[in-house]
């Protein structure tokens, strides 16, 4: 791929999925608000969330966009430091004082950043909620982050996402060229480099092993997985 010109030039690959889901989907995912409703605590990780976080792993990969609220990035060992929340995550409260993040085994609760009665361990704060609704805005500080990778990215990949939520939607076209993974038409297929109409998971499992990783998965099941249970937001980017 070509490379940006400029400081801003760097390798960088992205992703964005959101709640357009193919048919081998392993589990129920939704970045609609409506999911505030359904119970994911028990969803666990598929096979392409395992295979971003080991893309992640090895420096393949730098940042993961996610619209879905369900936590699954998280649990699949994933850090904050490599993902932005679009649309937020119903085990997730945060402190508004001191900008600390609280990942819970249990949802939260509430909506649209409302108190959940429980209190920073950092600095004592009242913590809230990290679930949108929908006259919500996007949270500014991670849609500065995913303007930011796309922008920079020499390779967007948009896995099962129907790209039809906006702005996220348009988030790809920031980038020099972006892949398209998903069986439906998109509104931008036109100004993708590359579609593939296949199964998402299928997709990345093929993806590791051509990148020299053939018992990758093999490594994934017998591995401790280290879920990130505090992390403190980082000051916002420069102008």
């Amino acid at each position: 791929p070509g490379k940006k010109k400029g400081n801003k030039k760097r390798k960088l690959q992205e992703i964005q999925r959101d709640d357009e889901q193919d048919d081998n989907k392993k589990t129920q995912e939704s970045s609609s608000n409506n999911s505030a409703d359904m119970d994911f605590s028990k969803a666990k990780p598929t096979m392409t969330h395992m295979a971003l976080a080991k893309l992640v792993q090895v420096q393949k990969l730098q940042f993961v966009i996610t619209q879905n609220v369900d936590g699954l990035h998280k649990r699949s060992g994933l850090s904050r430091n490599h993902h932005a929340v679009l649309h937020g995550c119903v085990f997730t409260e945060v402190c508004h004082d001191c900008q600390m993040e609280y990942f819970r085994d249990f949802d939260v609760g509430g909506m649209s950043f409302s108190k959940t009665g429980r209190h920073c361990q950092n600095c004592g704060g009242d913590l809230r909620d990290f679930l949108l609704d929908w006259e919500d805005e996007l949270p500014e500080f991670d849609l500065d982050r995913a303007v930011d990778h796309c922008e920079r990215a020499d390779l967007v990949l948009c896995l099962g996402t129907s790209l039809r939520i906006e702005p996220a939607g348009g988030l790809p076209t920031k980038a020099d060229q972006f892949v398209l993974v998903n069986l439906q038409e998109t509104p931008y297929d036109a100004k993708a480099s590359l579609i593939i109409r296949a199964p998402v998971d299928h997709v990345m499992d093929e993806l590791l092993k051509k990148l020299g990783y053939p018992k990758w998965r093999d490594e994934e099941e017998t591995k401790e997985i280290t879920i990130e249970r505090q992390w403190k937001r980082p000051p916002p980017l420069s102008p």
